[in-house]
This record gives structure tokens, C-alpha cells and sequence, in this order.
């Protein structure tokens, strides 16, 4: 999936945060909606001005974001 084509980042909406393309929800919601145990299902529910594939899209975007980070250990 292209999260492009469903997520944009516009410094004049939001300060700056990910949202889902021509809506003001931010991505960091969703993810945090999901993470909360909320299915697909509740969210189409609660944002019905959202479908699926937005949904995903914001899980792909969050995947993309951090998969090139490199961590390293503070250990000595």
C-alpha cells in the first residue's frame, strides 16, 4: 500500500502532523485508537467519514516511520 496517496503532512493543518488527506484526523490517533484494543470496525463507526484503507494507511505510514531507526545500546 502507498500511504501517500491517504496520509499528507501540511504545516498549515495541524501544526504540521500527519493527518488522513481532507480530514483534520491526526494519524497518532489512530494508531493510538488501535493500540487501545479499538478495531477497524469501531473506528469506521466513530469517523464514518473514514474507510479501511485510511485506516491501514495510517498503520503503514507508522511502519514507514520508523523502520529505518537505528537504536543503540547505552550500555558500556
Amino acid at each position: 500500500m502507498d500511504w501517500k496517496e491517504y496520509i499528507e503532512v501540511n504545516p498549515s493543518i495541524l501544526y504540521g502532523k500527519p493527518i488522513i488527506k481532507m480530514t483534520r484526523i491526526p494519524v497518532d490517533l489512530i494508531i493510538e485508537k488501535l493500540s487501545l484494543g479499538e478495531t477497524v470496525m469501531d473506528l469506521l463507526e466513530a469517523y464514518p467519514m473514514l474507510n479501511q484503507t485510511q485506516i491501514l494507511a495510517c498503520l503503514s505510514y507508522a511502519a514507514a516511520s520508523i523502520r529505518n531507526e537505528v537504536v543503540y545500546s547505552l550500555a558500556s
